[in-house]
C-alpha cells in the first residue's frame, strides 16, 4: 500500500514538525513489526470509524445492458436514514474484527468495540492504531484498560476528569494510553493523517464493492445486513495482510 504518494491526503496541520515525524514513524514501526508481536502473542489493530453511511434505494429499477447501450440507471432516489461502522483490521491477518454497526459512536461504543475485539484473544496483549478522536481518548477507555489490564491503580491516580490524575486532560489520558508498558495500549497517527491508518484502506474497499452507486438498500436495517454479511465474505476469501510499504522516512511536509 503507498497511500503516501497521494498528494491529496497530504495536508497534515503541523505545528511541531518533529513531533509529526514521530507520529509518523511510530505507526510505520508498529506495522513493521507486527508479524513478529503477532508470534509473541501481540496482536496490532488498526481501529476507526465510519459514518453517515447512507440507505438509499433507486426509485426506478436500471435498464440492462443491450446490444450497443450501457447499464442506465435513473439519477433519482430515496433516502432510509444513516448508519455507521465501528472496525478493526487485524494488520497481520487482514481479518475485519469485532464490527459494531449503527448509528452511533459514542465513547461507549468505542470501548464496546475495543473490548470485544480483546475478548477475541482475551490471554494475549493488544495494539490498537487509531486517530485523535475525543472519543478514543475518554475517561472510558482508560478505566477499561485500566480494569482489563489489572492494572490496580488507586482513584487518586486515576483523578477526576477535568482535574487531576490520569483523568485530568485529554494529554494526560492519552500518555496513559500510549504507556508502553500496558498490555492494551493505543498508538495514535498524527491529526489530519488518517491514511496512515490501515483501517481507512478497507473502508474504501468497502464503498467501491459494496456502497457504490450500483448499490440499493430500501431500509437502514437492510443495509446494516448487507454490511455485516459483506464483512463475513471478506473474511471468508478475501482477507489478507496490506503489503505496506511507506515507512515514514521519505515523508516531506
Amino acid at each position: 500500500m503507498k497511500p503516501n504518494q497521494s498528494r491529496y491526503w497530504l495536508n497534515p496541520n503541523i505545528t511541531d514538525e518533529a513531533s509529526f515525524h514521530q507520529e509518523v514513524h511510530q505507526v510505520c514501526e508498529v506495522y513493521e513489526a507486527a508479524p513478529a508481536l503477532y508470534e509473541n502473542g501481540i496482536h496490532v489493530h488498526s481501529t476507526d470509524e465510519m459514518t453517515g453511511i447512507q440507505a438509499l434505494s433507486h426509485k426506478h429499477e436500471a435498464l440492462p445492458m443491450v446490444p450497443g447501450k450501457v447499464e442506465r440507471r435513473e439519477f433519482e432516489y430515496e433516502r432510509h436514514g444513516t448508519s455507521g461502522l465501528i472496525a478493526s483490521r487485524h494488520v497481520v491477518t487482514g481479518q475485519i474484527e469485532s464490527p459494531l454497526i449503527q448509528p452511533t459512536r459514542t465513547e461507549l461504543d468505542f470501548v464496546q468495540h475495543v473490548r470485544e475485539a480483546v475478548l477475541l484473544h482475551p490471554e494475549h496483549q493488544h495494539i490498537f492504531i487509531t486517530d485523535q478522536l475525543n472519543t478514543h481518548q475518554s475517561e472510558s477507555l482508560v478505566r477499561f484498560v485500566i480494569d482489563r489490564g489489572k492494572l490496580g491503580l488507586d482513584e487518586e491516580t486515576i483523578g477526576v476528569k477535568g482535574k487531576s490524575g490520569i483523568l485530568k486532560s485529554l494529554a494526560t489520558r492519552k500518555a496513559f494510553l500510549e504507556n508502553l508498558a500496558h498490555p492494551i495500549r493505543f498508538v495514535y497517527t498524527p491529526k489530519h493523517c488518517s491514511w496512515l491508518n490501515q483501517i481507512e484502506c478497507w473502508f474504501s474497499i468497502l464503498v467501491r464493492r459494496l456502497l457504490n452507486k450500483r448499490s440499493s438498500f430500501s431500509s437502514k436495517e437492510a443495509l446494516e445486513e448487507r454490511i455485516a454479511q459483506f464483512i463475513v465474505y471478506y473474511n471468508t476469501h478475501l482477507a489478507k495482510p496490506f503489503k505496506w510499504t511507506f515507512d515514514g522516512k521519505l515523508f516531506k511536509v
